[in-house]
């Protein structure tokens, strides 16, 4: 109990608040020069730069390009002013200590496929932080741009219980490569934002151990996006994780119902699960007031694969595959270990951690196939 004090008590102490807020503004620098260089806004520009700063950029002439923050500057002028000037910026990860910090943002411009990666040296400069220098290099990249949203959850524990849980880590990286492979970019949203518990890690499987010891992926599990920091217009698709944490907070969520119905009904995008994380898509009702699984061929994890003598089981608020079939679904799986993967319509679910990929991968094919109608 003392350990459970003690970590509580951690993450609410003064100095943790104090990172949590200096981080919050650091974003807000970084954001000024995203915004400011997508949408030609030279007065974000200066906003997200200290005045006397330089980039360190290539040039086919010269081995480092020294160009100062003014000039840098000058070039968002002679676009159109708030146009969209076809780039696309995401903060990447952010490394926080005392009054500097360095940071990471990836800029799309899927016209030219090309992918930059910009690296920032920040300071706070008088109460505020600034950007004091940037380099930035650049690849070739097949990344076009369209956005999915992997769904995870915050519940640390079984209901009230004090058996831990978490976020299936082979569901999420199986799906999140098969993704990323394509060219699509994956964001990650949970009911309260922030770090994520993670379950069922095997280091042995290459794929799982090279992102958990990739840093910018794992920076973005414990920076997950709050609902209300999520644009539902970005996406194609939403995604929602396994993993005993899925039963709880997701399920009952309003904001990222919202989110996930906005997807579905006004994008003409994907709404897909896997294993327990189909959890997450029972209570969901369409504009005509249905339940998004009546009538539909839905899979999941099986009540009957679950252990109902375990303690686990016993705090469970709602049985997946029986909630779905008193609600219209037809649920379907296959035997245990087997990879099972049903479609209806735009609805895409999968029966356990196995089905992760070919979930990923019906996703691409009906978005692609809908590009192409």
């Amino acid at each position: 109990m003392k350990k459970v004090i003690y970590f509580i008590a951690l993450l609410f102490s003064p100095v943790y608040l104090l990172a949590q807020t200096e981080e919050i503004s650091i974003k807000k620098c970084i954001q000024n020069y995203i915004d400011g260089t997508s949408y030609n806004k030279p007065d974000h520009i200066e906003k997200a730069f200290y005045p006397e700063a330089n980039l360190f950029l290539s040039h086919k002439d010269k081995d480092l390009w020294i160009v100062p923050a003014s000039e840098y500057t000058k070039w968002f002028k002679k676009g159109d002013q708030g146009q969209f000037n076809g780039r696309i910026g995401r903060i990447i990860s952010i490394e926080l200590n005392n009054n500097i910090a360095l940071a990471k943002a990836e800029i799309l411009i899927p016209d030219k496929k090309l992918e930059f990666m910009d690296m920032f040296l920040l300071k706070k400069i008088q109460g505020e932080w600034k950007i004091i220098s940037k380099s930035a290099s650049s690849i070739n990249t097949n990344k076009s741009g369209r956005n999915i949203l992997f769904i995870v959850s915050n519940a640390h524990y079984y209901g009230k219980s004090i058996l831990a849980t978490g976020n299936s880590f082979s569901e999420i990286v199986n799906a999140y490569h098969t993704f990323k492979t394509a060219g699509y970019t994956v964001d990650f949203v949970s009911p309260k934002g922030g770090s994520i518990p993670l379950a069922y890690i095997n280091t042995s499987d290459t794929l799982q151990k090279q992102y958990l010891f990739d840093p910018d992926f794992m920076y973005a599990m414990k920076n997950t996006k709050k609902p209300e920091e999520i644009d539902s217009k970005n996406y194609k698709a939403v995604h929602y994780i396994g993993g005993g944490a899925a039963m709880y907070d997701v399920p009952e969520n309003k904001e990222i119902q919202t989110i996930a119905l906005k997807v579905y009904e006004e994008n003409k995008g994907i709404i897909s699960s896997v294993c327990h994380g189909t959890a997450g898509i029972v209570n969901l009702k369409t504009n005509d007031g249905n339940y998004l699984v009546s009538g539909k061929k839905i899979s999941g994890y099986p009540d009957s694969f679950e252990k109902q003598d375990g303690d686990y089981f016993k705090h469970f608020p709602f049985l997946i595959q029986k909630t779905i079939e008193e609600r219209g679904g037809v649920f379907k799986f296959s035997p245990r270990n087997a990879s099972h993967v049903e479609t209806d319509g735009r609805i895409v679910t999968g029966q356990n951690f196995q089905s992760s990929s070919g979930v990923a991968l019906k996703i691409i094919e009906l978005i692609n196939g809908a590009k192409n109608e």
